[in-house]
């Protein structure tokens, strides 16, 4: 009986966190490998490169479960969400509470070896994590609060490697911003009649039937946020011709939701912004080798 309900409680907090989803990861990821391989000229060093994968994982999976604390009563009203371990009953809030604490611990742990820079930099990331789901309740534009939490981690790994916080950083957090803000409007276009019902606030609400125009409009800032960044970091030609692949890529994903509307094809356009994310990381790295 005991090991039946350790099992339980160990298949909620995997639920909890969305192990077996790291889409997330990917995109708390993806701007931070950005920013740690301009920074150390394409070649980080295996130290870095472990702390801030772990370093993502970590804290996309606290971020999960702050995110389903504070949204227990809303997931409830959801379809989507009705089942999650806290709205269903099968984690308590202190106990998600500790997941939450637990996993922010062991990825200040993974901060405290970098240098006093980064260190002081990741009392931010905590703050916009804890901040970004109660944005929703009092605003319609939660999704640039996550385009911030999930880009900090560029600021970091820069000041990482250089000990400053230098111009393509700061262009690929804003890049970020641009990029988080439009894949979470194209997956915030799954609940908004639930959001709509239940109250809560999102970019998809707030564009209504200017989604798509406003959904170019952020993929077109994203690249050129991005373009300037390389050029702040002197990447060479191969960067900029993966850039503008992976912008045709985002244009593609966008087509081809707006005439897929069905909540299946919207998730997959979601994902699929990880494809063309990819791209730009290759050829960071690419530019950086010439």
């Amino acid at each position: 009986m005991a090991q039946e309900i350790l099992t339980a409680k160990l298949t909620a907090v995997s639920d909890l966190i969305r192990l077996p989803k790291q889409y997330g990861t990917a995109f708390v990821l993806l701007p931070t490998l950005w920013a740690l391989f301009m920074a150390s000229g394409g070649r980080p060093s295996p130290k870095h490169l472990f702390v801030f994968i772990a370093g993502a994982f970590l804290m996309r999976s606290a971020g999960c479960a702050i995110n389903d604390i504070a949204d227990r009563r809303f997931d409830r009203m959801v379809e989507r969400t009705k089942a999650r371990p806290i709205a269903g009953g099968r984690l308590s809030v202190a106990e998600a509470a500790m997941v939450f604490l637990t996993l922010s611990f062991l990825a200040f742990m993974l901060v405290l070896t970098l240098n006093r820079l980064t260190v002081l930099l990741s009392f931010a990331a905590i703050a916009l994590a804890s901040v970004y789901p109660f944005v929703k309740r009092v605003s319609y534009f939660p999704q640039v609060f996550l385009g911030m939490a999930f880009g900090w981690g560029a600021v970091m790994a820069w000041a990482a490697v250089t000990g400053s916080v230098g111009l393509p950083a700061m262009l690929i957090f804003v890049a970020n911003v641009f990029w988080s803000t439009a894949y979470d409007t194209i997956y915030a276009l799954m609940d908004m009649e639930d959001d709509v019902r239940a109250g809560v606030k999102s970019t998809a609400i707030f564009f209504g039937r200017r989604v798509w125009p406003a959904l170019a409009v952020l993929y077109t800032m994203m690249a050129i946020a991005l373009a300037f960044a390389g050029w702040a970091a002197d990447i060479g030609i191969v960067y900029y011709e993966g850039l503008v692949v992976s912008y045709a890529l985002f244009f593609a994903i966008l087509n081809k939701v707006m005439h897929s509307p069905a909540r299946e094809a919207i998730f997959r356009g979601f994902v699929a912004n990880i494809g063309p994310g990819a791209l730009i990381l290759f050829s960071i790295i690419a530019g950086m080798g010439r």
